[in-house]
């Protein structure tokens, strides 16, 4: 990309789109097109093709989707696959009519199957059953990689689908009950340290196994893919026939804590003196769920921000939204 390129992010104030603008930017990208939600529904066909129409932009980051926990992934199942399906359909295709040179589709790791051999590589894509409590949300997902496939195949586009591992970070959603993990227990913590609560309860066994990356660094990742030179980048695509490795790259840490040492990690980063207990009548979800990023790291690139440095910078960015 050149710094004077048009760059289209989909969904640039969400957590994932907001730390790739900032990456972006603090590399000297200046020509981006954006649009807020109430400017833009990216589940209107219509609209978006007006749009693509209209910008034209040369690279797009697809970061734009309905994302959240357990609890709003069991709540809202139709939701997750029915706008998920719709905003990727939409811009992945309307991109191919306008002609941009290069797009990148954002995922997530539960993409892949609940029971994966650990750490799950890209080839464990669609090799056994998915976890129930995000299926919607993953059968979405494989689609759009699917999508990104069949039109490089068909098309010669060039588009790459990332899986970054759990992410957080600034611009994280602390919503009480759909939020992820860690802004979940960021939030839970602080309330209980504010009102002196001499418990919090978390969700769960504290068993699972989780790999969790700062969105700063994920921005990094996806930036120093989407730049690679042809001749490392479109080996990347997926092959011509529909087998061997989709157009697929993990992006993550490489290591895993206990959703326990978790919990006890943000219990420090808060300062909240209390106990923590465990309410195993609750969902745990996927046992474990730790990303391969074999590939990553051998093509020149690696995480850097440790798990309590990002905690204190989401912490102080949760206080800033809550002031």
């Amino acid at each position: 990309m050149k710094t004077g390129d048009k760059i289209y992010i989909a969904g640039h104030r969400g957590l994932v789109g907001s730390a790739l603008m900032r990456n972006l930017r603090g590399k000297g990208y200046a020509n981006f097109v954006t649009r807020t939600h109430a400017e833009l529904d990216l589940t209107d066909q219509a609209a978006v093709e007006a749009f693509f129409n209209q910008e034209k932009p040369d690279y797009v980051f697809l970061a734009a989707a309905r994302v959240g926990g357990i609890h709003a992934n069991n709540t809202y199942p139709a939701e997750f696959i029915r706008d998920n399906l719709a905003i990727q359909t939409h811009i992945i295709h309307a991109a191919y009519k306008s002609d941009v040179k290069r797009l990148m589709f954002l995922g997530s790791s539960c993409i892949y199957p609940r029971l994966a051999p650990q750490p799950m590589q890209e080839a464990h894509l669609l090799t056994s059953e998915l976890e129930p409590t995000n299926r919607p949300y993953a059968l979405a997902k494989i689609a759009g990689i699917e999508m990104c496939w069949s039109y490089n195949r068909q098309y010669k586009t060039r588009y790459l689908a990332v899986m970054p591992t759990n992410l957080y970070g600034p611009g994280d959603n602390y919503h009480p009950e759909n939020a992820h993990v860690i802004p979940a227990l960021i939030r839970r913590f602080h309330e209980a340290k504010v009102s002196h609560a001499p418990t919090v309860t978390v969700w769960g066994s504290g068993t699972p196994k989780r790999e969790f990356m700062y969105s700063e660094d994920m921005a990094d990742a996806c930036v120093y893919l989407m730049n690679l030179p042809d001749e490392q980048f479109v080996p990347l695509l997926g092959q011509d026939r529909n087998d061997g490795l989709p157009p697929l790259m993990n992006i993550g840490v490489g290591h895993d804590l206990s959703i326990r040492e978790l919990a006890e990690t943000v219990k420090g980063v808060v300062g909240y003196q209390g106990a923590i207990e465990f309410d195993s009548t609750k969902p745990d979800g996927t046992p474990r769920k730790l990303m391969d990023v074999g590939r990553l790291n051998a093509m020149g690139w690696k995480a850097s921000t440790s798990m309590q440095n990002g905690l204190a910078v989401a912490y102080q960015d949760f206080i800033a939204l809550n002031k």
